[in-house]
C-alpha cells in the first residue's frame, strides 16, 4: 500500500490567549494520498486555518504527529521545516500576501531564489504566462485588480511544483465571476503538477470540485457515514 503524502494522528494544538490556553484542534486524524485533492469545510472558528498552518508547519502540534512526504514536522527544528516549506509547500492566501515593492515577475521569482533555483526570472515568467499574466509580469500588486493578483499568487504557489499545495479561502475576496476563472486556474495547474491540494472554503459548490470534502467543527473533522478518513 502507498503511503500516503498527509498522515496527521491524533494531532492536538493549543494556543496561548489572554485567558490562557486555548484548545484549536482536538485529536484529529487524517490521511491524504498522493495528488488528492480535498476540501475542509465548516464554520469561523472551526480551526481550519489553524489546520493549513499546521501542514506547513507554521504552527507547532502540541502533541499527535504530522508527517507529510514522510517528514516529521512535529519533531523537526525551524530551519528543517523552513527547508519543509521552501522546497515541499505552496500556499495561497485569501489576501494574496505579495510583496508590494516587488512585481509580479520578482513576487514569483522570489521562491525559485530562496531555492537557489537556476535562472529564477525565466522560470517566473513562464509561470506568470500559465496564468495569462504574460503582459503583466512588471507591474507592481497595487497596479493589478484582485483576481489579477491572486493569478500571481497561484504561479508563485506553484512555480516550484510543490508536492502539497494549501489554499485557504482563495476566493474570500473576489467576486464570483473572477473567483470561479481562478478557481478554474487551481484545479487546472494542480492536474498538470499532479499536486496534492488541501482547501478550506465556506463554497459548498467550490468544495464538491474536490475529490473528498470533510466537515470541521470545534477542532475535529466530521466524516461522512462510510466515507474514510
Amino acid at each position: 500500500m502507498t503511503e500516503p503524502l498527509v498522515d496527521i494522528v491524533n494531532l492536538h494544538l493549543s494556543l496561548v490567549g489572554g485567558a490562557g490556553p486555548v484548545n484549536i484542534l482536538r485529536g484529529l486524524n487524517l490521511s491524504i494520498s498522493k495528488g488528492e485533492t480535498i476540501s475542509i469545510v465548516g464554520p469561523s472558528g472551526a480551526g481550519k486555518t489553524t489546520l493549513l498552518m499546521a501542514l506547513s508547519g507554521l504552527e507547532k502540534a502540541s502533541s499527535g504527529q504530522i508527517k507529510v512526504a514522510g517528514i516529521d514536522l512535529t519533531n523537526s527544528n525551524e530551519d528543517e521545516l523552513a527547508r519543509f516549506r521552501r522546497e515541499l509547500v505552496g500556499i495561497v492566501f485569501q489576501s494574496f500576501h505579495l510583496v508590494p515593492t516587488m512585481t509580479a515577475l520578482e513576487n514569483v521569482a522570489l521562491p525559485l531564489e530562496f531555492a537557489g533555483a537556476e535562472d529564477p526570472a525565466s522560470q517566473a515568467k513562464a509561470a506568470l504566462e500559465k496564468t495569462g499574466l504574460g503582459d503583466r509580469i512588471d507591474h507592481f500588486p497595487g497596479e493589478l485588480s484582485g483576481g489579477e493578483q491572486q493569478r500571481v499568487a497561484l504561479a508563485r504557489a506553484f512555480v516550484v511544483k510543490p508536492a502539497l499545495l494549501l489554499a485557504d479561502e482563495p476566493t474570500g475576496n473576489l467576486d464570483r465571476e473572477t473567483g470561479q476563472m481562478v478557481m478554474n486556474l487551481l484545479f487546472d495547474l494542480q492536474k498538470e503538477h499532479g499536486t496534492t491540494l488541501v482547501l478550506v472554503t465556506h463554497d459548498e459548490a467550490l468544495a464538491s470540485r474536490c475529490q473528498r470534502s470533510i466537515q470541521m467543527l470545534d477542532g475535529q473533522l466530521k466524516i461522512a457515514e462510510g466515507e474514510a478518513v
